[in-house]
């Protein structure tokens, strides 16, 4: 099991993922060294990728929206203006990403959630402001496209009370990237979630923090409630 190094540390020693550590470089090093057969995106294949999203922008104005499903929830490492409760349709969270880094190693891969096709997904839009949005969608990217697990999208989005709705920027899982593991089944997930560990922290408070940032909002979702059910029973701690 690796050690987390000071640099991944927050002031009460726990880890975290911070903008400067994104802005460093280092978690992408880390990400190369744990996938020597992984390709990871170079600066300028990151730069156009942000650029196609936003040259197919729906919507032009005073910021745009980022849809939140997993960490973005409760660490958006990004300067925002607003946080609101939203869904969208076509997709659902799902743990179908695992993960040698930061959330796992080489003998016990962590899980992270994407999302897939199918469904309904009740998350939390993101605002961005326009003065920020190149600066602020830098540090997204360099987040969630270090390599091509994801593929960004534009989906249309709805409030919760229904007074606002757009599209926001969402990482959908790339079903066809080394790294996708839907398919594990439950109980090996539960295993990972409640034992992996790496070093950005645990499984366990990865899951933990997500169903917690569902809460805060008034949100249960079944999927996480569950699984934080089975995690805890097996021991799994942040």
């Amino acid at each position: 099991m690796s050690k987390t190094p000071p640099h991944f540390l927050g002031p009460d020693r726990t880890p975290i993922l911070t903008r400067e550590l994104l802005l460093s470089g280092e978690l992408e090093d880390s990400i190369r060294a744990s996938y020597p057969e992984l390709h990871v995106l170079t600066a300028a294949e990151r730069a156009e990728s942000l650029r196609s999203i936003l040259d197919a922008r729906p919507e032009h104005g005073n910021g745009l929206w980022v849809f939140a499903y997993g960490s973005l929830i409760w660490n958006p490492a990004m300067h925002i203006s607003s946080r609101v409760l939203a869904s969208v349709s076509g997709w659902h969270r799902s743990f179908c990403l695992a993960t040698r880094a930061g959330r796992g190693d080489a003998v016990t891969p962590g899980m992270l959630l994407g999302l897939e096709a199918g469904g309904e997904c009740v998350g939390a839009v993101l605002r961005v402001e326009e003065r920020h949005v190149e600066q602020e969608l830098d540090i997204l990217w360099r987040r969630e496209m270090i390599a091509n697990s994801y593929i960004p999208k534009w989906l249309a989005f709805t409030s919760a009370d229904g007074n606002i709705s757009g599209h926001a920027i969402t990482f959908t899982i790339n079903p066809d990237c080394s790294n996708y593991a839907g398919d594990i089944g439950d109980a090996e997930l539960i295993r990972r979630l409640a034992t992996s560990r790496g070093r950005l922290g645990t499984g366990a408070d990865y899951l933990f923090n997500t169903r917690n940032g569902l809460r805060e909002m008034g949100i249960k979702d079944a999927l996480l409630e569950r699984l934080g059910d089975a995690v805890a029973a097996q021991g799994g701690v942040i």
